[in-house]
């Protein structure tokens, strides 16, 4: 027991990392000792079908580190298996907690588990404290003029953008306060197995910022055989690495990469604002469309055997490593639901399966704007064909050949559907379903 000594309890959940951290910053400062703490949460891992989840595995290699990082401060991470609940309530048995900190989430299933622990911990007279991290600009900083949320990127983004100055982008400076961390020793990190998970050809690297490729970032972003982009999704997914830090940087280098992280609060506050976007189109004209949903070509357009290279090589590279080239993350989503008729749906969840950097709001906001049945000033006939995509972005197959190297041969399966005749026969279920209104 450790009911003596009053504690802050630093919940550490989407930013994974010791510096510029606003909800460790505020706990270090607030006179009490600091006790950091991370929760493999069973409501979450048990959704996971592939005990083999690099998410996971990164996560756990992230956590160790955070626990030695700490140990040379003569602190340490406590890291415990359960839901949120369970946990906070026996931590409030075993310490004297007097607040807890943590930094807000904007998701509707994490509003509501942040919900209960906070009534969890005002019934017990604990202060619970959180704090804005993951984003420059929560959901209800940028609205219109007369306090309606935004629905369309481009208005959205040039208000984000005019707002943005250095006070936004300054970092919390955790350092100075370290000697506030409470000294203890946790017992040693729960394995894989003991999660109930297994390890994988995961090895975490420290984020770095690219400069050379920020720096290039418009111009070479579309071409996937190109090393054109920066590889910190899952860092920003995870908060390995700030996303002050990162838009500061490309305040900078780059104001197209800028419009990206842009892009990524942009949809995190529909989510926020329209969380039946979840389930459901954020067009709801678009909820009667007729998909044909055929279960052998989802298998197909799943294993990278469409006879579109592009599309198999995109979906061969995420089954292998748990992310795709964002020019192909269009691709193939365009093809999944136009040239098929297949759900978004299908296609969103799948994705959520296998990418390393999958956030809620960005995974749903990209496949509905794929399906043309989301947050898009753009009409419901853009289809992209693949073969022109192929011209464009890989005109020397170099990125189609290191995923499909059977490319050339009789092996390589014919096209399960013409480009023409499913473009046409997409545009007419579209249609019969916006005039069905």
């Amino acid at each position: 027991m450790h009911k003596k000594q009053s504690v802050a309890i630093c919940w550490f959940r989407r930013d994974l990392r010791l510096n510029d951290h606003a909800a460790l910053y505020h706990a270090l400062r607030s006179g009490l000792p600091v006790l950091p703490l991370f929760i493999f949460d069973t409501t979450i891992l048990s959704r996971l079908e592939d005990k083999a989840d690099r998410r996971v595995d990164m996560i756990h290699q992230v956590v160790g580190g955070l626990q030695e990082q700490l140990r040379t401060l003569g602190s340490d991470m406590l890291v415990a298996h359960g839901t949120p609940e369970e946990v906070f309530r026996h931590l409030l048995q075993e310490y004297n907690v007097a607040a807890v900190y943590a930094n807000r989430d904007y998701e509707p299933a994490a509003i509501e588990r942040d919900n209960t622990i906070a009534a969890i911990c005002t019934a017990a007279g604990i202060e619970y404290h959180n704090s804005k991290d993951q984003v420059i600009f929560e959901p209800q900083e940028i609205l219109k003029d007369d306090g309606t949320p935004y629905t369309v990127y481009t208005p959205y983004s040039k208000r984000w953008l005019a707002r943005l100055n250095p006070f936004f982008l300054k970092a919390y400076p955790v350092e100075q306060y370290f000697s506030a961390l409470l000294q203890f020793r946790d017992k040693q990190l729960p394995s894989l197995q003991q999660l109930g998970f297994r390890k994988t050809d995961f090895t975490y690297k420290a984020p770095e910022l690219p400069h050379q490729v920020i720096a290039r970032y418009g111009e070479t972003r579309d071409f996937p055989a190109v090393e054109g982009t920066s590889h910190l999704a899952p860092h920003l997914r995870f908060g390995t690495i700030s996303i002050r830090q990162l838009a500061a940087f490309a305040q900078k280098k780059n104001l197209v990469y800028l419009k990206e992280l842009a892009w990524r609060e942009f949809f995190m506050s529909i989510l926020f604002h329209f969380p039946r976007v979840e389930q459901h189109p954020f067009k709801q004209a678009y909820a009667g469309i007729k998909w044909r949903n055929s279960e052998a070509e989802f298998d197909a357009w799943r294993k990278g055997q469409t006879g579109y290279p592009m599309v198999d090589a995109g979906m061969r590279e995420l089954n292998t490593t748990g992310t795709m080239h964002n020019r192909v993350r269009m691709v193939v989503a365009s093809f999944l639901t136009k040239h098929l008729l297949i759900n978004w749906q299908w296609g969103e969840a799948y994705f959520a399966k296998k990418l390393m950097d999958f956030d809620l709001s960005a995974n749903n906001g990209n496949w509905q704007w794929a399906a043309g049945c989301g947050c898009d000033s753009a009409p419901y006939f853009r289809v992209f064909n693949p073969s022109e995509q192929v011209k464009k972005f890989d005109p020397d197959l170099k990125y189609i050949r290191k995923w499909v190297p059977e490319l050339d041969s009789l092996s390589y399966p014919q096209p399960i559907v013409e480009h023409s005749f499913a473009r046409d026969r997409a545009l007419k279920a579209y249609k019969e379903a916006l005039n069905n209104q």
